[in-house]
């Protein structure tokens, strides 16, 4: 017998199946069959379903004994996390979740499979591993005799793309309901009408209790996260980090769209509706953080594509990194913490079940995921016109980059396929404080092509739009890091706002020795001798040596790529050795 009781979910209601009130009816010895109508009982594995299928999961090779949760609302599926004890509620009536040892993404164990159709797209390599066939199916056939055999599933059925000319139709299998209530935040949600006629081109089968076996399966770990471009499928195992299951279908579009001269972009945008910039930075950076601005609407905060009538967001949802958010600083972020329907993850509650987001004892990497819809300031349809102004966002831990700097259309090609920043502690397993890294694109490990196939799509476009390019650190001034201070976020902002209202059309810039951009020697409601990060040191000899010893690692890193741009853009590296001008 499946028994559904409304009385464990006091805010649900015995309404329409499936709409977007969250609402469940009671299932007693029922079967639906996939267009949600009531059949026969029959068969060991014969599932009880609540909400609308829009399919049914056997095309998909489960056979499901236990009840099937599908296309449910995000409320009503945080209700059942809830009941499962998956979670629990924040003062405020977050759900609170917790990770594990996990609490970032596994890079060293996220594999494509090689097969024909797509090899010779794949940029092979350390970033973008191999599997073999065979290993993805034995891999996929334990996961899903594992899902057919759980006690519930939880599905999905949802687009990757607010631009639905261009949009991924994709299915989310998961074990957890708080799992598939984050992808039903993350992805773009499909109305009643696309619903009927919704099917999936990739699906993700998310097993996060699962566990390889690494020696016996051929794996780097017990996590896995495999795609299969052929296959249209992506298997997940090992990890509860919720971040997994996005990513994943990011790496997907990232394939997809270049092919359709469309560039996708590991960013945030906003727009004021007639002038729309892009953010570029690896997660940690500032993308969510200072793309969530009063004066502008958010189109979205991670993921984005630039095609031939603009920028369009690819999620439906926010996944905000939490450290140290506050009321003051990130006034819209910190709201969305405080409304049923957000999910919260390796947050700490103190004794009455308020969220202390100071508290990295669990990681620094906390989480938060909830619907666009929860930012008041936003496009209604996650779309903006083309952006005048590209901003790369960059968290430099030897403290040496201008906290704000101009760059010319070689220069912008150059840090694009660069990607300087640092890894943010907690971001990534074992990342226990900043590291200088660099990562193509500014996205690197979703970037399954050739990072040069991202930079010609990026130039062509800027050139198109005139757009303008700006290099921007949110990272440390006065010293590296451990000495030095990181960049106070309302500098940031008003070096920001300032690039993109035209505030440093007219004021004088300086040349960085070094690096060759332009460093405006003022700007608004902020000092000036934080502009030019070598005042900021005591040190001005050692300030040398770490800004040419960065300079030096850049050159290194760029050998990667430097046949295969133009003399231009080689030209825009940046000259170590320089001594700068006396104070």
């Amino acid at each position: 017998m499946i028994v559904i009781d409304f009385d464990q979910f006091p805010d649900m209601h015995k309404s329409s199946v499936g709409n977007e009130n969250g609402c469940i009816f009671n299932i007693i010895e029922l079967d639906f069959d996939q267009k949600g109508q009531r059949g026969s009982a029959e068969g060991p594995h014969m599932a009880g379903t609540i909400g609308t299928p829009s399919g049914d999961l056997s095309q998909n090779g489960i056979s499901p004994s236990g009840l099937i949760h599908w296309n449910l609302e995000a409320r009503a599926l945080i209700e059942i996390a809830h009941q499962r004890g998956e979670g629990v509620y924040s003062a405020d009536k977050a759900l609170v979740t917790e990770t594990g040892e996990r609490t970032g993404r596994s890079p060293n164990d996220k594999f494509i499979v090689d097969e024909p159709s797509t090899s010779d797209d794949i940029n092979w390599g350390d970033v973008n591993i191999s599997c073999d066939e065979d290993t993805f199916q034995r891999m996929r056939a334990k996961v899903v005799e594992y899902l057919s055999e759980q006690e519930a599933l939880f599905v999905q059925d949802l687009y990757c793309g607010a631009d639905f000319s261009e949009a991924l139709p994709i299915r989310v299998i998961n074990q957890t309901a708080w799992h598939n209530a984050f992808a039903r935040n993350m992805f773009i949600r499909p109305s009643e009408q696309q619903l009927e006629t919704h099917e999936p081109k990739f699906t993700v089968f998310h097993a996060p209790h699962f566990e390889a076996d690494a020696e016996k399966d051929g794996l780097a770990s017990q996590c896995f996260v495999i795609v299969n471009y052929a296959a249209k499928e992506v298997i997940i195992g090992g990890t509860r980090y919720a971040g997994e299951v996005k990513k994943s279908i990011f790496s997907v579009m990232n394939l997809i769209l270049p092919k359709k001269g469309i560039l996708p972009m590991h960013c945030s945008a906003n727009t004021t509706g007639e002038n729309t910039a892009i953010f570029f930075g690896l997660s940690g950076t500032g993308k969510t953080t200072l793309s969530a601005d009063p004066k502008r609407a958010l189109i979205g905060d991670d993921e984005h594509g630039w095609g031939s009538n603009g920028v369009f967001n690819f999620e439906g949802g926010c996944y905000a990194k939490l450290i140290d958010l506050s009321p003051e600083d990130e006034p819209a972020i910190f709201a969305t913490t405080r409304k049923f329907g957000s999910v919260l993850e390796n947050v700490v509650l103190d004794e009455n079940g308020v969220p202390d987001f100071t508290d990295t004892s669990k990681t620094q990497n906390t989480r938060g995921s909830y619907p666009i819809e929860f930012i008041e300031n936003r496009t209604a349809d996650s779309k903006g016109g083309h952006p005048q102004n590209v901003i790369f966002l960059t968290c430099d831990a030897f403290g040496v980059l201008p906290p704000i700097s101009r760059l010319s259309p070689s220069q912008a090609a150059y840090h694009f396929i660069s990607g300087y920043t640092a890894k943010v502690a907690g971001t990534e397993i074992g990342v226990k404080e900043p590291q200088a890294t660099f990562s193509a694109c500014f996205g690197e490990p979703f970037m399954p092509m050739h990072p040069g196939v991202y930079a010609d799509l990026l130039s062509l476009k800027m050139a198109e739009h005139g757009a303008n390019a700006w290099l921007i650190n949110t990272g440390w001034s006065g010293g590296a890091y451990g000495v030095g201070n990181r960049m106070k976020i309302r500098y940031t902002r008003a070096m920001l706002n300032a690039a993109l209202d035209g505030e440093l059309d007219n004021v004088a810039f300086a040349i960085d020795s070094r690096f060759g951009f332009e460093v405006p020697e003022s700007c608004p409601n902020v000092p000036d001798e934080i502009l030019q990060p070598r005042n900021t040191w005591a040190d001005k000899d050692e300030y040398d040596a770490t800004a040419d010893k960065l300079a030096k690692m850049f050159l290194e890193n760029f050998g990667r790529y430097e046949d295969g741009v133009s003399a231009a853009v080689n030209s825009a590296a940046p000259s170590p050795h320089i001594i700068a001008q006396n104070d």
